[in-house]
């Protein structure tokens, strides 16, 4: 789902536009302008600023940092709670704070997509029903679709949608209470 792999077989579309066609490059460009990722484990470069984590996937796909860029990305961190720790390294930041700068960085290029894999998994209850709630509210506010991945069943029962899988099988299919 994320282009990390191609299919053995089928086709996958991302928003009515095909990508088994594209080149390595053009996957590549598609991927980063599309999706974004917020994984369990952040990986952000602890060497890095929580400004420079959040500008990486823009860097990579513009080549460069330019001003508008880097207001972006402030903006963003402001928005998840970390105006105050933009210039901090990753690795001086606590758990909560790094997954909200993985947040940030899902966000800064404006994808229509984020897959989300246990964002909340290694985080405490508080923590992440606050990570949670700013992803309901980019959500809500921007139109951002987030696709998570879970096995908090607290967590699921908060979204519009819950589709459980077992063995790669689609078991249930059905709006949540929350969306109803």
């Amino acid at each position: 789902m994320g282009l990390l792999d191609r299919p053995t077989a089928g086709e996958v579309s991302i928003d009515g536009k095909p990508t088994t066609h594209l080149d390595d490059d053009g996957l590549t460009r598609f991927r980063g302008r599309t999706l974004g990722f917020v994984f369990q484990f952040h990986n952000l470069l602890a060497s890095f600023t929580a400004l420079e984590n959040v500008m990486i996937p823009a860097w990579g796909d513009r080549g460069h940092a330019g001003p508008q860029l880097r207001a972006s990305a402030e903006k963003l961190l402001v928005e998840v709670g970390l105006g105050a720790r933009v210039h901090n390294r990753a690795s001086d930041l606590s758990g909560g704070e790094a997954q909200r700068v993985a947040l940030a960085r899902a966000l800064v290029q404006e994808p229509p997509l984020v897959l989300a894999d246990e964002p909340t998994g290694n985080l405490d209850t508080q923590t992440a029903d606050e990570i949670f709630t700013l992803l309901r509210r980019f959500n809500r506010e921007r139109g951002t679709t987030f696709l998570i991945v879970t096995h908090d069943t607290r967590l699921a029962g908060r979204c519009d949608r819950i589709v459980n899988l077992v063995d790669g099988c689609i078991v249930s299919d059905i709006a949540a209470p929350s969306a109803r």
